[in-house]
């Protein structure tokens, strides 16, 4: 008899019990014994094999409707020692596991194969990716499950915060969860309809000023001032946060850290720095603005699936399993055009750091230029007509070619 392991790594996103349950039921009816391994890979990594659950039918067949996982998570890291990784893999030999699926981000990829070299062809290993951040390394269009339902929950949240800036005549800046890519923040700001959304990828490689968002953000509000408006909705990407110039951010350089070096960006107030420095840009002009921060991300990552992903995750399970009983492991499962498709581990890899590749949104798309066009900020035709420079100076209380200055950086920092 097979024996299934299914593990979850990394944070939350809807539509793991999805997979789990799919992936469950198809193995129960192959004639596999299929156990449920809690907290990815912290117990195993200790040699631990008590904390388990026999996955049984009955048990599993309506969990794809629930958000969470019933199998629970963690950030334990076996590939940071070899020690780690001996013991992995011997506890799962122990409890008789000899099919192994992990689902996860680009963290639980790399240590699925790492735990597939180490196992060295004794244990199948599949991944099936995970993660509302939409930056794992999929084809072109494909999005990693779980993205689909938080960026419809982040849509609703955006568009009311949208109507209540409307309503009071305030500011919200909205710090959208994304560790490295843009991808949630700028769905949602566009399928929202928000006023401007910041994203890593728009500035050049390198790091970002402080002072150079802080013109964008505080641009934009003079821009809406001098069209009558005085209310708006800005959705920044946390990454946006881990690419500021340390100096800058004092704190980054103390932030608490995960198991796998990366800083806990929900836990660096990136809005309430950006809203006290645009505050204070504001005085300088004589403007007065009310600005709220909030940050949005773990409200997103538990929330019961879409219909996209009900459907997706089922596909991915059934996929996974499928592709280990046919003899294929050390690969990413995919769907694509409505059929699995597997991917070797190693063309996930980034040559240059040997860690998984990470997906950023395209700015040379016409999908980003839609979304750019339709924002409002400073923008390089706002410097150059004498017209709409004159406008700008005095909703600021500037002369043209102080207002000129001022803005500058705002409009040459961006590469799109």
């Amino acid at each position: 008899m097979a024996t299934f392991g299914i593990l979850v790594g990394g944070g939350p996103a809807p539509g793991i019990n999805g997979v789990i349950g799919a992936a469950s039921i198809l193995a129960s009816l192959s004639g596999a014994r299929v156990l449920g391994l809690l907290d990815g890979f912290q117990w195993l990594m200790r040699g631990d094999d008590s904390h388990t659950l026999e996955l049984r039918i009955a048990e599993v067949s309506r969990i794809h409707l629930l958000g969470g996982s019933i199998l629970q998570t963690s950030r334990a890291n076996p590939t940071k020692k070899p020690e780690d990784l001996a013991r992995v893999v011997a506890t799962l030999e122990k409890l008789g596991i000899d099919h192994l699926i992990t689902i996860g981000g680009d963290d639980t990829a790399y240590s699925a194969r790492r735990v597939s070299e180490t196992a060295a062809g004794r244990i199948r290993v599949v991944h099936v990716p995970k993660t509302i951040d939409n930056d794992l390394p999929l084809p072109g269009g494909i999005p990693t499950f779980g993205f689909e339902t938080a960026r419809e929950h982040a849509t609703r949240i955006v568009s009311h915060l949208m109507e209540d800036a409307r309503t009071s005549q305030r500011w919200f800046f909205v710090v959208m969860m994304g560790r490295t890519a843009g991808h949630l923040a700028l769905g949602a700001a566009k399928a929202a309809g928000a006023t401007l959304a910041l994203i890593p990828e728009e500035f050049p490689p390198g790091s970002i000023r402080l002072g150079t968002l802080t013109r964008i953000l505080e641009g934009a509000i003079v821009k809406r001032l001098s069209m009558g408006r005085g209310h708006g909705v800005a959705v920044i990407a946390e990454g946006v946060g881990a690419r500021l110039e340390p100096a800058d951010l004092e704190a980054l350089a103390s932030a608490p850290r995960d198991e796998h070096g990366h800083v806990r960006l929900a836990e660096v107030p990136l809005g309430g720095v950006l809203r006290d420095a645009v505050r204070a840009g504001l005085r300088e002009l004589g403007i007065s603005m009310t600005i709220v921060e909030k940050d949005v991300g773990y409200e997103l990552r538990c929330a019961a699936p879409n219909a996209f992903d009900l459907d997706y995750t089922r596909d991915l399970g059934t996929g996974a399993v499928r592709t280990l009983l046919g003899g294929t492991s050390g690969v990413m499962i995919t769907r694509q055009g409505g059929t699995i498709v597997p991917i070797p581990f190693e063309q996930l890899m980034d040559p240059k750091t040997n860690k998984t590749r990470v997906r950023l949104v395209d700015v040379a798309t016409e999908s980003h230029g839609s979304a750019r066009s339709l924002q409002v900020r400073i923008e390089p035709r706002d410097l150059e007509d004498a017209e709409l420079l004159a406008q700008l100076a005095a909703t600021a209380r500037l002369a043209p070619a102080v207002a000129r200055e001022r803005w500058r950086s705002a409009v040459e920092a961006r590469v799109a």
